[in-house]
């Protein structure tokens, strides 16, 4: 019997297409273009531009012997310090200086919650003034306890004189109790303070749980923010005095990395923030 021979399969060509030729060369014709290249220049440029700000920001200089960016705004600059600095010899801090940014003032950890004093404070409390920075003592605030009685451990730890920065406290976290109950045993506390020292604490805390938390509440009283790395802080600048921008400055004297400040403000506005 005869049967019908299939018809030969059509093999795949191994070649490419002319048609796919004409597009590879037309692209490596692209590629050797000098417009190609100024465009893609162009466009990393731009891109790059957006990777490094605000690390180049024009405004937001770095300070080589700091070893940190600082915000070119602001001329009366600062650090805070607790045991964590260990022993630090204030002199070599007091003559550090680099093309006029030098450390004006210092806020030194006194006390936490109602049983911690800071093993540091009364030297750091003692020996900073000697050489002629300015002094602010702060506490760092436990919301699960008495305001009031947060405030008295502190005010009895501390002595305040004439000159000195106005106390601050440093509250960060909620420790686990409602923002309502935070608030109430903080309002306990800065009453207490304001009675006793006849001035308005100052209060420090992160930007987001300053906006979460506190904002609205305390308007009137003088603000310290932690918000770091960043050429501007980004709040309306009635709305707070200092601004803590850096968590890695090293200053000579001291032997651990160490918070770097700045003063919203001019000397004469400086001045007038201290206790009379």
């Amino acid at each position: 019997m005869l049967t019908r021979k299939s018809k030969p399969s059509r093999r795949k060509s191994k070649g490419l297409s002319v048609q796919v030729k004409f597009v590879l060369i037309g692209m490596l014709l692209i590629l050797l273009s000098p417009f190609y290249y100024g465009y893609v220049l162009k466009l990393t440029s731009f891109a790059w531009f957006w990777i490094r700000h605000p690390a180049d920001d024009k405004n937001y200089r770095t300070y080589e012997s700091y070893q940190i960016k600082i915000p070119k705004k602001y001329t009366i600059h600062g650090i805070d310090v607790s045991y964590y600095q260990g022993k630090i010899d204030w002199t070599k801090v007091k003559a550090m200086n680099e093309d006029g940014v030098k450390v004006s003032f210092a806020f030194i950890k006194a006390t936490e919650g109602l049983l911690n004093v800071d093993p540091y404070f009364q030297r750091n409390w003692r020996e900073a003034p000697k050489v002629g920075i300015k002094v602010g003592a702060y506490h760092f605030f436990r919301p699960k306890k008495s305001g009031r009685w947060q405030a008295n451990f502190f005010l009895q730890t501390i002595s305040i004189e004439k000159g000195d920065l106005p106390p601050v406290v440093d509250v960060e976290s909620l420790d686990g109790v409602s923002p309502e109950k935070m608030r109430k045993e903080l309002n306990a506390f800065v009453i207490q303070i304001e009675q006793k020292t006849k001035v308005k604490p100052v209060i420090y805390s992160g930007l987001k749980f300053y906006q979460d938390h506190l904002a609205p509440y305390y308007k009137d009283y003088p603000f310290w923010v932690a918000h770091y790395h960043q050429p501007k802080l980004k709040l309306e600048s009635k709305a707070w005095k200092f601004w803590q921008h850096s968590d890695k400055a090293r200053i000579n004297g001291i032997n651990h990395n160490v918070d770097f400040n700045a003063f919203n403000g001019d000397s004469l506005q400086f001045k007038r923030l201290l206790i009379p």
